[in-house]
């Protein structure tokens, strides 16, 4: 990272006033590369001689002025007379501020070099590796497999399929799982369901179950497996008429999540089913496991874990109840067994809604009760999503039938609108989504916006190619002296913003929320359209100029293509 390559040029500088004397050893100290808070006072800020001078003073030095060791530092930084292999001289200029900040420009010279290694990188450029290969996991959505997922569930498969965006980028390997809750009480609620329906349709007086589920798709789901089974399960006892259309509910609604998720840019690597851990016996053996450990107790008729030995948990948690029945706590406790122990994962990240919250301390009870580090389980919680049309939310209620869901945003957005709007608060505040705005086609439509600046950085380059203006693929082949022409404050700027994405993607790791992508997107297409604004790209009279220039266009469309690819969002060549 850019902060990074100025955080060793103070740590050579360190070195030589050591060396020189002029400073004393203080052993190891580490340099913070900040952004200032003002544009004006440069690219990055340090307060590293104030930290050194504390140092010095626990030392005994006797210069411990922070001033006089900032300019130390400053008259020690290396430079490129000095040819130090495997070091990127980047620093233009420093100053001090204050107490003793030292304030860092970015040369013009190195800024203008940037262009074309930010298109050589293309769909890399951005990358970091922070990871270093760590094995991660995101495993989001998991809505139980018992119809469309609401609308509301949109925020959290384009949270999580954005955080793994990111964490890829970042060099983690990060793997995609859907969690199939295919083995619990609403899963056979579900079935009871399907099989009332399915014996309606074929003109049977039938109620549907207490807890069964009212929506019209029911009635879709059994005239499907009517006319792919026929009249079948009427011939064979409740019982087993339930349990086999488990299985073929169970891949008919897997099957339209597929397709509904895909419509929204949404894939996983992997849908794992609740149903397999205890085919495979991990349920089992996890309970057995705790058992000998004295974690699991055993009154009421019914099999409880002792959650209230761990922290923050205030009642045990059944695992067995007392029909013989799990429950879902047993195949989270499998589940998380199965993540850590036997596939390995370095850290696992899950995506949340906010009402699953009071479920939060008792999964860093599973992580102790596993013997397992609970810092390495992130609960990603998000908040609710208020949909409004004509200035009133749109009410819906799963349960009495007048479902809204992710195809029906969709179909009325585009896939586009909705990951872009519903990304751009974080994940623990309230989102209202506008459907009016989000098909404006104005400015005042950030996704609108974004996309249009990436369709007019095409329209120049594609009308500059068009007049054989330039050969920007040869260009980038031969001399680079004419970008030392960028020297216009739109274009460095330009520069400036570009490069920034990296700190972006260490910043959404660091938060473990990618909120902060579609802001910036809106400030680099703002930043490029003032750029074009001020300095005129195509000019027949100045062609030297112009060839710099329409290589910082191209430099420009790589940047915001790939900052639409990290959140999702297409990025259209013409609108």
């Amino acid at each position: 990272m850019i902060k990074n390559q100025v955080q060793a040029h103070f740590q050579i500088a360190l070195q030589a006033a050591q060396t020189a004397g002029e400073l004393p050893d203080v052993g190891a100290v580490g340099v913070d590369i900040l952004r200032p808070k003002q544009a004006e006072h440069g690219d990055y800020s340090t307060n590293f001689a104030m930290v050194l001078a504390a140092a010095v003073r626990k030392a005994g030095g006797a210069n411990a002025n922070p001033r006089q060791i900032a300019q130390t530092l400053i008259d020690h930084l290396p430079n490129p007379e000095d040819n130090q292999p495997g070091l990127t001289y980047l620093i233009g200029g420093v100053e001090i501020a204050g107490p003793g900040f030292i304030n860092i420009r970015l040369s013009d010279e190195w800024l203008q070099t940037q262009v074309t290694a930010i298109i050589r990188q293309g769909e890399q450029f951005g990358s970091i590796d922070r990871g270093q290969g760590a094995k991660w996991q995101v495993e989001y959505v998991s809505a139980n497999p018992t119809g469309p997922i609401h609308y509301g569930g949109a925020r959290n498969a384009v949270l999580g399929d954005s955080l793994a965006n990111v964490l890829t980028a970042a060099g983690y390997a990060v793997q995609r799982e859907y969690y199939v809750n295919d083995a619990g009480t609403q899963f056979t609620a579900f079935a009871e369901t399907l099989y009332a329906r399915y014996l309606q349709h074929f003109g049977q007086e039938e109620p549907l179950p207490e807890n069964g589920y009212q929506g019209e798709y029911m009635v879709e789901y059994a005239r499907k497996i009517a006319e792919a089974h026929g009249d079948q399960f009427l011939h064979v006892a409740r019982e087993t008429a339930v349990d086999a259309l488990k299985p073929i509910g169970r891949e008919l609604v897997l099957g339209e999540l597929q397709t509904e998720l895909l419509r929204l840019g949404v894939q996983f690597d992997n849908w794992f089913s609740e149903q397999s851990l205890y085919k495979d016996g991990v349920v089992d053996l996890v309970l057995e496991d705790l058992d000998q450990r004295g974690l699991l107790t055993r009154h009421d008729g019914a099999v409880w874990f002792r959650a209230t030995e761990f922290p923050k948990n205030d009642k045990d948690e059944v695992v067995i109840r007392s029909s013989g029945a799990h429950t879902y706590f047993a195949g989270d406790l499998a589940y998380h067994y199965d993540k850590f122990e036997r596939r390995k994962f370095d850290h696992v990240v899950n995506v949340w809604a906010v009402d699953h919250q009071g479920h939060v301390p008792r999964m860093a009870a599973i992580m102790q009760a596993l013997e397992l580090d609970p810092d390495r389980l992130t609960i990603l919680m998000y908040d609710l999503v208020r949909l409004v049309r004509d200035g009133e939310e749109v009410k819906l209620s799963k349960r009495a039938g007048n479902l809204i869901t992710i195809n029906d945003v969709v179909e009325e957005v585009g896939a586009d609108a909705v990951r872009f709007n519903l990304l751009t608060r974080s994940p623990e505040s309230t989102i209202e989504f506008d459907l009016d705005l989000a098909v404006t086609q104005s400015n005042d439509n950030p996704v609108y916006y974004v996309q249009y600046s990436h369709a007019r950085i095409c329209s120049i380059l594609a009308r500059a190619a068009q007049e054989d203006f330039v050969d920007l693929d040869q260009l980038l082949a031969s001399d680079q002296a004419m970008l030392s022409q960028l020297a216009h404050p739109s274009e460095l700027t330009l520069i400036r913003v570009m490069l920034s994405l990296e700190e972006q993607i260490d910043m959404a790791v660091d938060k473990l929320s990618p909120h902060n992508l579609p802001h910036f997107a809106m400030d680099l297409a703002r930043t490029f359209n003032a750029f074009y604004r001020d300095c005129k790209v195509v000019d027949a009279g100045n062609l030297e100029l112009s060839r710099a220039r329409l290589l910082l266009c191209r430099a420009a469309k790589v940047a915001l293509e790939r900052v639409l690819a990290l959140i999702g969002v297409s990025a259209p060549e013409t609108m």
